[in-house]
């Protein structure tokens, strides 16, 4: 196998982040608007506010940064960056989907809400595949 300087693989891991990124924000936007669609109210139980599309969207797209730090970093600082950001994925992932469960709304909110975090995280996985692996390279 070829080895691939560790600088080249930090560089290409950001657009192609970047790039998962849009797309995990369209895709969890979309998945809002249909549960929407199919009676979904999104309403928080304090205060009765409802989550807006733009809220999942800017929400996916701040913690897609995150997950992209995190890759770029584990490649610079792990010895064995792919297992490190796979362990690192899922916790942040199962962590994520305890406050819809712990927030007392409704049960279509408590479903879809959960669905939509495990979207954005197999949005940003698929990108960083794509990527060509590059946190699997040694």
């Amino acid at each position: 196998m070829a080895r691939v300087s560790r600088w080249s693989r930090r560089s290409g891991a950001t657009p192609t982040g970047f790039i998962a990124t849009l797309a995990a924000m369209v895709a969890t936007a979309l998945a809002a608007a249909l549960a929407q669609a199919v009676g979904v109210d999104f309403e928080v139980p304090d205060g009765g506010e409802t989550i807006p599309l733009s809220g999942f969207a800017v929400v996916t797209g701040l913690f897609s940064v995150v997950g992209i730090v995190i890759a770029v970093a584990l490649l610079r600082w792990s010895a064995r960056p792919a297992k490190q950001f796979v362990w690192t994925a899922v916790s942040l992932t199962a962590i994520s989907l305890l406050p819809p469960l712990l927030s007392g709304a409704d049960t279509a909110t408590t479903t879809a809400l959960p669905g939509a975090a495990t979207l954005h995280s197999g949005c940003s996985a698929a990108g960083q595949s794509a990527h060509g692996g590059h946190l699997a390279l040694k």
